[in-house]
């Protein structure tokens, strides 16, 4: 974690307030002496400016949920001003002890594939403004050692989440709930693509027949049910998982019901998008209107 004494001094006088010293230099194996030599010593000119920028850095940490990694800081720092490498912003958070959160890439394993007259697969259209292309998904929250499902509809060309719906139950219910909450959001949109996975949720007649009379087109993953078919809600479900779900201990399923719906806003409004050139989804379609 820390490749010089220097680091550990800078890091137990950090945290001095919090930990006891003695028990922070035996942890590390530095004397206490040897601290208070360093300290005694005053800090340079680097080091106070370190101290100042960290405590920018840990702030805007904070303010992410504790999801950015150095990639995002380094960008939000941009904005306020700094001018700072990349490399000084991942030592710094090193040494303070702060990452960004990622898990295991969620990949659906199975699927209940519909009866029902297939969709072709439209989703090789490349949209260049917002209400072109929308895709839709389902995932599962645990909580309590129960499940519910969540399934959500996204702006292709944004990535911005429009639409969503919770259910104890996965079924035509739940995606129509939330094509529906896509459509109230986004009234204007006309001949909208819409693609999903091939399960009888979103081919059920009901579904179709929703779609026709928006008059929107509807486009479903290939027979192969290659894993890159759907891949930009695979990508928010991986974000969403791994930001504000795992490493949690939900005591009911409403709980991380509840999580998600507050993580929504939050990634539409405020997380940056590598994809989009660290801009917010919000802010990708409003450069762009």
């Amino acid at each position: 974690m820390f490749r010089t004494k220097k680091q550990i001094f800078a890091f137990i006088e950090q945290n001095r307030q919090t930990y006891s010293i003695g028990v922070m230099c035996k942890f590390f194996g530095v004397s206490r002496c040897g601290y208070y030599a360093w300290r005694s010593r005053g800090r340079s000119d680097r080091d106070r400016e370190d101290q100042l920028l960290f405590k920018e850095i840990k702030r805007i940490h904070k303010s992410s949920r504790e999801i950015y990694g150095s990639p995002r800081v380094h960008v939000a720092l941009k904005e306020k001003g700094f001018r700072i490498g990349k490399k000084r912003i991942e030592r710094l958070m090193r040494s303070g002890g702060l990452k960004g959160r990622s898990a295991r890439l969620y990949r659906k394993k199975g699927n209940q594939y519909t009866k029902a007259p297939i969709a072709n697969n439209s989703l090789d259209v490349v949209p260049t403004r917002p209400d072109q292309v929308w895709v839709g998904d389902i995932t599962y929250l645990k909580g309590g050692g129960r499940f519910r499902y969540c399934a959500v509809v996204m702006d292709k060309y944004s990535r911005r989440i429009i639409g969503w719906s919770i259910s104890k139950f996965k079924d035509m219910r739940l995606t129509m709930s939330a094509l529906n909450h896509a459509v109230y959001n986004r009234p204007k949109a006309k001949g909208v693509i819409f693609h999903s996975d091939r399960g009888a949720e979103y081919g059920a007649e009901a579904i179709q027949a929703r779609l026709a009379e928006l008059g929107y087109i509807q486009s479903m993953n290939r027979p192969t049910a290659k894993f890159a078919d759907n891949a930009y809600m695979e990508s928010f479900f991986h974000s969403m998982k791994s930001e504000c779900i795992h490493r949690i201990n939900f005591s009911d399923p409403e709980s991380v019901a509840r999580k998600v719906r507050s993580y929504i806003p939050f990634y539409n409004n405020k997380r940056k998008h590598s994809a989009l050139g660290y801009m917010t989804p919000l802010e990708y379609e409003q450069k762009t209107a």
